[in-house]
């Protein structure tokens, strides 16, 4: 993500003509496009990415059975 944000600034800053990025070529404003696919072609071929989202469930899973067993009186509200 970061990634996109830097080549959209890069682009913008490009297209506005400001110094020095004026001045730098089309390759280096367009390199960070090319680094955000490589970084999520790596990140679905590894694995990487489902395993964030299966951590993400997993947490939102847990609050809600916590705010259960909270509501039900089985635990402390305060859990360390």
């Amino acid at each position: 993500m970061y990634f996109l944000l830097i080549g959209v600034l890069g682009l913008a800053l490009k297209y506005l003509e400001t110094e020095p990025v004026a001045g730098l070529s089309w390759w280096l404003i367009l390199l960070p496009f090319a680094l955000a696919a490589a970084w999520w072609a790596w990140a679905d071929a590894s694995g990487y990415s489902r395993r964030k989202e299966i951590k993400k469930m997993d947490d939102r899973k847990q609050k809600r059975i916590d705010k259960q067993r909270a509501a039900m009186g089985l635990i402390s509200k305060k859990r360390s």
